[in-house]
C-alpha cells in the first residue's frame, strides 16, 4: 500500500477512534488481558498491558493502528513474554466465517489480484495479462454469505444453550467487520479448560468423530430400540430429525439403515456432520493464547467495525457496521464487480476516477481495489 493511501486511512481511522470511542467494548478485567495492535504496512506489536479505557483510548490515538486486538485469556502478567505471563483462564470464543462455508456464490464476488503485474480481474487461477499464477484473492461478500454465517451462529447458539446449559445472556455475538461472526461465551464452566479439552468441545459442536454405536448401529445384530427417538435431545435428536425426517418414517428408515450395514451408517454420520454440524474455525476456539480483534475497532480488511449484534436476525452487516464519514473522496478504482454498502450500490469500476463517500473509498482501498486519485 502506498504512502498516500496509508496517510488517508490513518486520518480516517484516527477520526473514527476520536468520535466513536463509545463503540469500543473495553473488556472486563482489562488489566489482566494482553493487548496488541498492527499499523499499516507493519508487523504486530503485542504483550501490551492496558489498565482502563482511558489508557486504551490513548493507545489508539497515539498509534493510529490498522487493527487492535485483545486476548480472550486472563494473565497475572499480561505484558511479559508468553511463557512468563502466568495464564489463569480464558473466555470461550468461536469464529464463523463465510469463507469456510463452501458457498457457491463466492465465485461471483471473488476478485483476483496479480502479485506480479497488479492486474485485477474476476475470479481466475491465472493472470489474464501476464499468465502468472501468483494471485491474491479478495472477496466482496454478499447477502447470502452473511445470511449463511448467521445460520451457523444460530446452530451454535442452540447447542451452547441446550446441550451445555449456557445462559443466553452470556453469549455475545459480534460481526467481525468483514465476512463472519465471533461468538463470545462468558461466565461458563469452560473458562479454565485448556486447549485439549477445547478441542473435544470443538469436535462436539462440529459433530466430528461420531461413531455408529452412539446412534444405535452395531456391526453385529443391531437393536432397533437403540436408535434415537424422533425429537430426542442433543445430537441424537438432531440426527433423528435430519435422517428420519418425521416420526412416521422412523421405523422404515431404521430398517433401511440396518439393511445397508455398518459402513454405510458411518457415511450417513459423515453426511450429518457435513450438513448440520456447526461450521466453525476449530483453531480459533482451541487457542487459549490468541488475541482477538477488539469489539468496536475497525477491521482493516474492509474499514467496517467489529460490532455487537443485539438482534442477529435484523442485523444488516454492511449498513450497521459502517461508521465512517460520507464526505466525498476521489479515487482511482479498479473493481470489476458491484458491491453494496449502507444500502447503496457501487461499481463496477474499470480503472477509472470516481467520486465516492469516504466509507466506500476506505472499503475499496482496504480491498486493494482503489487508490487515492
Amino acid at each position: 500500500m502506498n504512502e498516500i493511501d496509508i496517510k488517508f486511512l490513518e486520518n480516517v481511522f484516527k477520526k473514527y477512534y476520536f468520535e466513536h470511542f463509545d463503540l469500543i467494548r473495553v473488556p472486563e478485567r482489562t488489566s489482566e488481558r494482553e493487548f496488541g495492535y498492527q499499523k499499516f504496512n507493519s508487523g504486530m506489536t503485542r504483550h501490551i498491558s492496558v489498565k482502563d479505557d482511558k489508557e486504551l483510548h490513548l493507545l489508539l490515538m497515539q498509534n493510529i493502528p490498522s487493527d487492535v486486538y485483545c486476548s480472550n485469556a486472563y494473565y497475572t502478567f499480561p505484558n511479559l513474554p508468553m511463557n512468563e505471563k502466568d495464564w489463569k483462564e480464558a473466555d470461550l470464543i468461536f469464529d464463523i466465517d463465510a469463507k469456510d462455508l463452501n458457498l457457491s456464490c463466492r465465485v461471483n464476488h471473488t476478485i483476483s489480484i496479480c502479485n506480479v503485474c497488479n492486474e485485477i480481474s474476476n475470479n481466475c487461477e491465472k493472470c489474464l495479462k501476464c499468465n502468472s499464477t501468483k494471485l491474491e484473492k479478495k472477496s466482496l461478500p454478499c447477502k447470502n454469505c452473511i445470511d449463511s454465517s448467521k445460520t451457523e451462529v444460530l446452530k451454535l447458539t442452540e447447542i451452547l444453550i441446550n446441550d451445555f446449559s449456557i445462559n443466553k445472556d452470556d453469549i455475545h455475538v459480534y460481526f467481525s467487520g468483514n465476512e463472519g461472526f465471533h461468538i463470545y461465551v462468558y461466565n461458563s464452566q469452560f473458562q479454565q479448560i485448556g486447549s485439549r479439552e477445547r478441542s473435544e468441545l470443538v469436535d462436539y459442536v462440529m459433530f466430528n468423530g461420531a461413531i455408529p454405536e452412539k446412534f444405535g448401529m452395531k456391526k453385529f445384530k443391531p437393536n432397533r430400540n437403540s436408535f434415537p427417538d424422533f425429537g430426542g435431545s442433543g445430537w441424537r435428536g438432531r440426527f433423528s430429525k435430519y435422517v428420519f425426517g418425521s416420526k412416521s418414517k422412523r421405523s422404515k428408515i431404521i430398517s433401511e439403515l440396518i439393511s445397508n450395514g455398518y459402513s454405510s451408517f458411518q457415511k450417513t454420520l459423515d453426511d450429518v456432520s457435513k450438513n448440520i454440524g456447526t461450521k466453525i474455525d476449530p483453531n480459533v476456539t482451541m487457542d487459549i493464547h490468541r488475541i482477538f480483534r477488539l469489539p468496536g475497532s475497525i477491521n482493516s480488511k474492509s474499514g467496517l467495525t467489529k460490532i455487537y449484534c443485539k438482534d442477529l436476525k435484523k442485523f444488516d452487516a454492511y449498513a450497521d457496521s459502517s461508521f465512517l464519514s460520507e464526505d466525498i473522496v476521489e479515487v482511482l478504482a479498479n473493481c470489476p464487480i458491484e458491491f453494496k454498502l449502507k444500502n447503496k450500490r457501487f461499481g463496477p469500476y474499470n480503472n477509472e476516477k470516481v467520486s465516492v463517500p469516504t466509507f466506500t473509498a476506505v472499503y475499496m482501498i482496504c480491498k486493494k481495489l482503489a487508490t487515492i486519485a
